[in-house]
């Protein structure tokens, strides 16, 4: 079988933890900030954790996530 190709857009939007969860960052927090509380903004800046519904589209853009 030949070798297979890591999407290079995924790859660097999601990171694949220890337990073979995937974490993403948030949107909505490079502009426009005055707008937004400071709960909102520091919410932000955490990563969360992917949806199932979710990770068998990742898992096929990323086939060698570790």
């Amino acid at each position: 079988m030949p070798k297979l190709k890591t999407n290079r857009a995924a790859a660097k939007r999601f990171k694949r933890t220890g337990t073979g969860k995937f974490m993403f960052g948030k949107s909505h927090a490079s502009h426009i900030l005055t707008k937004k509380t400071r709960k909102r903004k520091r919410a932000l800046r955490k990563k969360q954790v992917m949806d199932a519904t979710n990770v068998k589209t990742v898992r096929r853009l990323m086939p060698y996530a570790n």
